[in-house]
């Protein structure tokens, strides 16, 4: 297993080690023990999973508000999606800055989404299962969300006519999102 740093501060992308044959392959896509080692410190304790019918469902830009924020690691077992992220966290160096990574079945990609992040993503293929750890339960007073198409945060997606829930239209713009997230430098 790699784990790489990219650009936005705290978000790791994390590429497993597949051993693979004629049969198919093997991958442990979590591991306690590896992820404490890299600073992975994060107690998942309940696990997601969505599934996607079409290409161009998007969901998000999703997040929980404090004290119930949410760390995630989310991977793509079946098809392939566009994940975002952005960064939230007041005092961030990349505060209201984002980025997009393809995690597929194929690139077994995962992306670390630390809490004062909003996430979300579009499917590139159709029948696409994500399945996300989180450390910190599902709380409907804490659910919230900024739009996808916020122009200040400009993400580009690499389509346009999406697919959406009721609730995801509906989604502020950052600067009007509600949430008290603070960048903490790591020492």
């Amino acid at each position: 297993m790699k784990i790489y740093k990219t650009n936005l501060q705290d978000v790791k992308l994390i590429e497993t080690t597949i051993h693979g044959d004629h049969r198919g392959f093997f991958t442990e896509s979590y591991s306690k023990e590896f992820f404490y080692e890299m600073g992975i410190t994060n107690d998942f304790i309940q696990d997601n999973h969505s599934l996607s019918v079409e290409p161009g469902v998007l969901r998000g830009m999703h997040y929980q508000t404090n004290p119930k924020a949410q760390t995630k690691l989310v991977r793509v077992t079946t098809g392939a999606i566009y994940d975002v992220l952005v960064d939230m966290r007041k005092g961030s160096p990349t505060y209201g800055k984002w980025e997009g990574y393809i995690l597929s079945e194929h690139n077994h990609r995962q992306l670390l989404v630390p809490k004062g992040f909003a996430h979300g993503f579009c499917t590139i293929t159709g029948n696409v299962n994500v399945q996300y750890k989180v450390d910190e339960i599902y709380s409907p007073e804490n659910d919230a969300g900024i739009a996808f198409d916020d122009p200040d945060v400009g993400i580009v997606w690499p389509m346009s006519n999406f697919i959406l829930s009721e609730k995801d239209k509906q989604h502020p713009l950052l600067k009007d999102a509600i949430h008290d997230f603070v960048w903490e430098e790591e020492k």
